[in-house]
């Protein structure tokens, strides 16, 4: 890796939003058209104007079943008065008329048959009665020249303009282009866009992954890739480059002559190691670097080898959000798709949110709905580097840079992520547990975010989710309305065998047993801390004194598994966590005692969809084919 010790990039004089706009849509990331057959079309963008070249239909054509006439013959017929023909023959569809239409005479016609010579009209069958057994027709109305027939070139005339450049190739212009009889398009070609991830820590999903070496799967090749295929354009991605400058260059130089846009991502910031721009400025120019605004400010934006680039930050979020906003308008104009009507809405914030940063903030938000269905707001920013921002929030919203904080019951404008992004049916929040995940999975339309169970209840005052999932001794302010509940075996998780013979807390405090414990706002951290405090009670000594002699007792962790997951790696002799956990881990448990479990919803929540549908699922939890060990459904 190059060395870089003291020659630092630092972000002065950060572009404005506007100004990083105006930088990339000067970029040149135009493809050539190209020629497709009609049957591959769909979705793609003409290059070029379609004229027709033939009459459509190409003949004067019956457009219902009945009989070919000289409208002059018909001229004064009636229900009382029929006009009789002879019938001089029959055309079908698909076929000349070898038949000829003269005074006085008729020919049966198929809808869409050629129509005779002679004839200018067509009576239709239900206004006809057969005579002379087949051999004559009376017909009982008058039509005028022009009745039922398409003239040719009625739907489409040859030498007209049949589909301008720039449309889009839907069904309705693949079937015009059928009639037109083109088998093959000029269309806007894709733009190519080469995707590198940078960074020493990233290993491809798949691969095997070394926690302790501080690796983690590259998230944004494949994030990337499937956006730059939304918006219009063929992602290449590369193999990862690390934090090496030589390969970063290598790849950067090979992508730009191959593709006609080329995205990194990380190695953007002003971190010493992060000398992704130095390949820009030494191969080519490097137009703007740093963007005023959250998250994303490590943008950057130039040319290699005469190719545009930009580079991405290297958090999934911040990644994600600088491509939607930024690039991804850039790719839709190269592919001629064109920019699509933003998709807002508008809520009511549920909760204040502090914003005061001098950037202008782009806030991951959920939606939810009221009792009443209103439209709440909630923000779900977890930080730039948590992915499941991705995932549980629908949309943003965007903060001035000037704005110190967006308050409770403030009207917002949600830009949602996608068109069809709608509200959870349920927003359930609060302890996370195996039993209640599996309880989801029979529920439409789910979401839940584990905070536990004090965030939880906190928020269920605030009135933003429909439910919480409340453990321990807790429990909740007000009339919250019980759907369920379950009792669960809680305790020491401990390697298979238990070697290290743990049989109570006190073997956490009198030994050197390193533990992992869970975070303060989970109901089954309140249980332990209970039982430390009456461990205390009993010797006598304070709980702090004990709880200093437990040796990793402020090494917390948020979710349910994460403890004992250390455990199994072999990180730490002990960790706090559910017998259902241990047992699904093949791990040694040491009960410590029983926690109820109850899932409780807001009020005006109850009467909600998804909050009946959840609570008929927690009805059914007790006949679950296969029970959760440690874990007994109320």
């Amino acid at each position: 890796m190059v060395g870089v010790s003291d020659d630092r990039r630092e972000f002065r004089d950060l572009a404005s939003p506007a100004r990083a706009r105006e930088v990339l849509a000067a970029l040149d990331v135009t493809p050539a058209p190209e020629t497709v057959p009609l049957a591959e079309a769909r979705g793609r963008v003409l290059a070029e104007r379609v004229d027709a070249t033939i009459d459509v239909p190409g003949f004067d054509r019956a457009s219902m079943d009945g009989y070919a006439v000289r409208a002059a013959d018909t001229f004064g017929a009636s229900e009382a008065d029929p006009a009789r023909l002879s019938v001089a023959g029959t055309v079908h569809a698909g076929e000349e008329p070898a038949v000829e239409v003269t005074a006085g005479r008729a020919v049966v016609v198929s809808t869409g048959a050629v129509m005779p010579p002679g004839a200018d009209a067509v009576v239709k069958v239900e206004a006809t009665t057969e005579a002379d057994g087949g051999d004559a027709v009376d017909v009982r109305t008058s039509v005028a020249p022009g009745t039922a027939v398409m003239l040719a070139g009625a739907d489409i005339a040859a030498g007209s303009r049949a589909i301008g450049p720039g449309t889009k190739l839907t069904a309705r212009e693949i079937g015009v282009l059928s009639a037109l009889g083109v088998g093959s398009v000029r269309v806007r070609g894709a733009p190519t866009v080469g995707i590198i991830s940078t960074g020493d820590e990233l290993v491809r999903p798949g691969d095997p992954l070394d926690s302790a070496a501080g690796q983690i799967h590259d998230v944004n090749s494949h994030t990337i890739a499937a956006a730059v295929e939304a918006a219009g354009g063929e992602p290449v991605v590369y193999p990862h480059a690390g934090d090496d400058y030589a390969e970063m260059e290598r790849l950067l130089v090979e992508s730009a002559a191959d593709c006609d846009l080329v995205l990194s991502s990380g190695s953007t910031s002003a971190s010493a190691v992060d000398v992704i721009y130095r390949v820009a400025e030494e191969r080519g120019d490097l137009l703007l670097h740093g963007v005023a605004v959250k998250p994303g400010k490590p943008m950057l934006v130039g040319e290699i080898e005469g190719t545009a680039y930009v580079g991405l930050p290297g958090y999934p979020v911040s990644a994600l959000t600088i491509f939607r906003v930024f690039v991804a308008p850039v790719v839709r104009e190269a592919a001629g798709r064109g920019q699509p009507e933003p998709t807002v809405v508008t809520g009511e914030m549920a909760r204040q949110e502090r914003s005061a940063e001098g950037r202008r903030r782009l806030l991951p938000v959920g939606l939810v709905e009221d009792g009443t269905g209103d439209r709440l707001v909630y923000p779900v920013d977890k930080g730039s580097g948590a992915t499941t921002s991705l995932v549980d929030a629908d949309g943003t919203v965007t903060v001035p840079a000037d704005t110190a904080y967006v308050a409770a019951g403030d009207s917002v404008d949600v830009a949602l992520f996608a068109p069809d992004a709608r509200a959870p049916r349920v927003l359930a929040v609060g302890e996370d547990d195996p039993l209640f995940s599996r309880v989801l999975d029979d529920v439409a339309r789910p979401r839940f975010l584990p905070v536990g169970t004090r965030e939880g209840l906190r928020r269920l005052r605030e009135g933003v989710p429909d439910v919480v999932v409340v453990a321990g001794p807790a429990t909740p302010d007000g009339d919250a309305v019980s759907l369920g509940g379950w009792t669960r075996e809680w305790g020491i998780v401990v390697p298979a065998g238990n070697p290290a013979g743990v049989d109570s807390v006190a073997d956490l405090v009198d030994r050197d047993l390193g533990l992992v414990n869970r975070a303060r706002g989970s109901g089954l951290r309140r249980c332990f801390d209970d039982a430390i405090a009456a461990l205390a009670a009993e010797r006598p000594a304070s709980r702090g004194a004990l709880t200093d002699a437990i040796d990793g007792y402020e090494l917390t962790t948020t979710a349910h598994e994460s403890p004992a997951r250390k455990v199994a790696a072999g990180d730490a002799d002990a960790g706090l966590g559910l017998a259902a956990t241990a047992a699904s881990l093949d791990l040694g448990f040491v009960p410590l005692g029983t926690q109820s479990v109850t899932v409780v919803a807001a009020p005006d929540r109850v009467d909600k969809p998804g909050v009946r549908d959840l609570a008929a699922a927690l009805d059914d939890c007790g006949g679950l084919a296969a029970p959760l060990e440690g874990i007994d459904p109320q």
